[in-house]
């Protein structure tokens, strides 16, 4: 956040007319910082002012999305680059970096509760292989809550190093030893962190065909929104387009965002037939024209995953309303600069 943001964020409405009557008297001001004051107050008075994670609690998602200030920052699975990914931990770090939110993959246990994990099996960031040497291939939908709360979640970080930010000394060996035993968090942790850190979150809701939670996944996705009083803090995103059909007759008011990896056709038509407010789209494959009709069409852009600074600043350029990346500090630096 810039020092006059953090200034402004300080004075109540009231005092602005006051500020720019005199400011207009004066003449001659920074016509720089004049003129990005006047952005933030005529923002704030149409009520989308953002200075950081500072946003009005009753801004829908979709408005925050759309707001014309600067494009949002979203840490993807939490600040999975430092932090082992999808935990409360690495999403704390996405909050303390300044991220506007974060985003999360919601899968299932077989006892039926909704828990936070990106891959279908749990090899990859769990220890459930040593644990449970029986149970291959590990699928998550297999594992009791019980079962799943009993992995290390965290360790396996420090031994792959994915993003190199241990071997560059960012993240630091004392560090990692906390890592080790960090557990599988349910969705309701997630949620109830998320809304004890007054922030907001794009829940991907992991497409579960073929497994006995596709039946329900999406309604209790739902329900427990709705339970914490959460629904203008949520964005729903999923690669199961029907998922998203699903939860906006479960909550027609909720945002949802189509995923999507190769382009479309016609996305714009895809999203009116699903009622989304933005394409979450492969930024590999993304092109500018798309990115403007998107736009040109009432429709927000979150292109993932987007960790190369000059790719970042290409994708603004061409209008994306947000960047879902691992390493949302870079991200920051480059709107903050350029917005």
């Amino acid at each position: 956040m810039g020092k006059l943001s953090m200034k402004l964020c300080n004075f109540p409405l009231s005092k602005f007319r006051e500020i720019f009557i005199i400011n207009k008297m004066n003449i001659k001001p920074c016509n720089r910082l004049r003129n990005k004051a006047l952005r933030v107050f005529f923002l704030m008075g149409a009520g989308l002012a953002l200075f950081g994670q500072n946003i009005p609690k009753s801004l829908s998602m979709e408005k925050l999305i759309m707001q014309s200030y600067r494009p949002l920052v979203v840490a993807h699975r939490g600040f999975r680059s430092i932090a082992p990914e999808n935990t409360l931990l690495a999403a704390q770090k996405g909050f303390d970096a300044g991220a506007d939110m974060w985003e999360l993959d919601v899968a299932a246990s077989s006892d039926g509760v909704l828990v936070v994990l990106h891959d279908n099996t749990l090899s990859r960031t769990t220890d459930a292989k040593t644990r449970f040497p029986s149970r291959s291939p590990w699928t998550v939908y297999d594992f009791t809550l019980a079962e799943l709360k009993s992995l290390d979640a965290g360790s396996w970080y420090a031994q792959t190093d994915p993003f190199m930010q241990i071997a560059v000394g960012r993240v630091k060996t004392s560090e990692l030893a906390s890592f080790k035993d960090i557990k599988i968090p349910t969705l309701r942790e997630a949620l109830e962190l998320t809304k004890r850190l007054g922030w907001r979150v794009n829940i991907e809701i992991k497409d579960a065909t073929g497994f006995a939670c596709d039946a329900w996944i999406v309604e209790r996705t739902a329900e427990l929104i709705k339970e914490l009083d959460m629904v203008p803090s949520v964005l729903i995103s999923s690669f199961n387009h029907d998922y998203l059909k699903r939860m906006k007759k479960a909550i027609p008011e909720i945002a949802v965002a189509a995923l999507i990896d190769k382009p479309l056709s016609d996305p714009i038509q895809i999203l009116r037939d699903i009622g989304a407010v933005a394409l979450n789209p492969n930024e590999k494959y993304l092109d500018g024209a798309t990115v403007k009709a998107l736009r040109s069409a009432g429709f927000g852009v979150l292109p993932w995953t987007v960790n190369d600074a000059s790719r970042m600043k290409t994708l603004l350029n061409w209008g994306a309303t947000g960047l879902i990346t691992d390493f949302p500090d870079k991200a920051l630096e480059l709107v903050n600069k350029s917005f």
